[in-house]
């Protein structure tokens, strides 16, 4: 089995190109990826035209819908300071 590739994305065009390039490997039109998270195709359009404008929570339904994973990975250092320790799940985060 040949290992998954990791994309990095820092941009809402890489997004885009990201979103649309996985929709297509699979073999999927707008239409069909539009009707396995519930909006129609136009809807698609408009994500994979501007993803920034979705929520996280629609963005991992898409990701679902490809059969991708969102992977989120530190890609330097953190800046100086005080570390943050982990926040467990159900606590509240650190203030921003």
């Amino acid at each position: 089995m040949i290992p998954p590739q990791a994309t990095p994305v820092q941009t809402a065009g890489q997004l885009s190109a990201h979103l649309k390039s996985l929709r297509k490997a699979c073999g999927m039109t707008q239409a069909e990826l539009g009707q396995r998270i519930g909006v129609k195709q136009v809807r698609v359009a408009d994500i994979e035209r501007n993803p920034a404008a979705i929520s996280v929570e629609q963005l991992l339904e898409i990701i679902h819908a490809l059969d991708a994973r969102l992977l989120i990975a530190r890609a330097a250092t953190c800046p100086p300071g005080k570390p943050q320790p982990p926040v467990a799940s159900g606590e509240p985060g650190p203030s921003w």
